[in-house]
């Protein structure tokens, strides 16, 4: 009872950030706006020019940041346990690839806004297919492989290789796309919120992958122990690492779908909660994605506000903020 009022506390705390970094999204911007000023956009009783940008540009936007940072942070504790490896990322699987390659081959035919929406999906979800085709064995039956260190490994080895096979394809068209579509395309492997106009899919993905999960977080510390021991314990350890693979997959498909190639936040922000927090995935599986959607909302603001009216890739800021933070934890781990 103890441990559940503290969680509860920790993610009262975040939820809390993470509506005042929400607010902050909606009122600062080329046209600033007050509490009162705000409020009026919101309920829809402003229905001039502040209205209409609070309404249809920075409320989807800012509802699209947190859904995209939720699921990076979630996937990226997934892939950290399912690979038990603490430098896991969301993109380790070679699925922003896929995604990018088929945003881009989109963008570089000159096809509406939708069309890359649907490349990105499309080439997200062949990229999941090929990873789970040729690791299957490792996601089902690991035991029957050599063990969880090596099938672990051999998963990760799949994805960087398929990962490498589509940067190669990317590389490919960034040279052959004209220059008129280069900076739209290097926007988007960079990770963009600027043309965000839907979230519902990324946070209907977000809510969805959390009613998964969460009821297979004690399985999930118990798969941190070893494989021998879950399996002893009565985890079905093929059946969770599969679940694992996909939601993780899924996540960072509706992520990238929505707003392009953003790194940094699903290996980070696991790491922050759990060196706070500890390792309970439990309460570290909410708290990633609490703590991942703020962090991403202040990078939008951030990338939109610092030089506006111009506007920056979130992933930039994401990586400039990422780097010195992950150095950080590293430098502190004790050896």
């Amino acid at each position: 009872m103890a441990e559940f009022r503290r969680a509860l506390a920790i993610w009262l705390i975040l939820a809390m950030a993470g509506l005042g970094v929400f607010a902050l999204s909606l009122a600062l911007g080329s046209v600033s706006l007050d509490a009162t000023r705000l409020w009026s956009a919101l309920t829809g009783a402003d229905q001039g020019t502040a209205g209409a940008i609070v309404r249809e540009l920075r409320l989807p936007r800012a509802i699209a940041a947190f859904a995209c940072g939720g699921l990076l942070a979630l996937s990226g504790a997934l892939m950290q346990v399912l690979l038990r490896n603490p430098l896991a990322e969301p993109y380790v699987l070679g699925v922003s690839g896929g995604a990018s390659t088929g945003a881009l081959l989109a963008m570089l035919t000159m096809a509406p806004l939708w069309t890359v929406q649907v490349g990105a999906a499309g080439g997200a979800l062949c990229s999941m297919v090929l990873v789970a085709t040729l690791a299957r064995r490792d996601l089902l039956h690991p035991q029957v492989q050599g063990g969880h260190h090596e099938a672990g490994a051999r998963l990760l080895l799949t994805g960087v290789i398929i990962a490498a096979g589509w940067g190669a394809l990317i590389t490919l068209i960034l040279a052959v796309a004209p220059e008129s579509r280069l900076r739209g395309m290097l926007f988007w492997l960079t990770g963009d919120l600027g043309g965000t106009a839907s979230y519902g899919a990324a946070l209907g993905t977000l809510l969805l992958a959390l009613a998964v999960v969460m009821p297979m977080a004690r399985s999930l510390n118990v798969m941190l122990l070893g494989e021998t021991v879950a399996q002893a314990l009565g985890v079905q350890v093929g059946r969770v690492r599969l679940v694992t693979f996909l939601v993780a997959s899924f996540a960072i498909a509706a992520a990238i779908t929505t707003a392009g190639s953003i790194g940094f936040v699903g290996l980070v922000v696991p790491h922050l909660v759990r060196l706070a927090w500890g390792n309970d995935q439990r309460f570290l599986l909410p708290a990633s994605v609490l703590l991942g959607g703020t962090l991403l909302m202040a990078a939008d603001l951030i990338a939109r506000t610092v030089i506006a009216p111009a506007q920056l890739p979130v992933g930039v800021i994401t990586a400039l903020l990422g780097v010195p933070t992950f150095l950080y934890l590293l430098l502190r781990r004790p050896r």
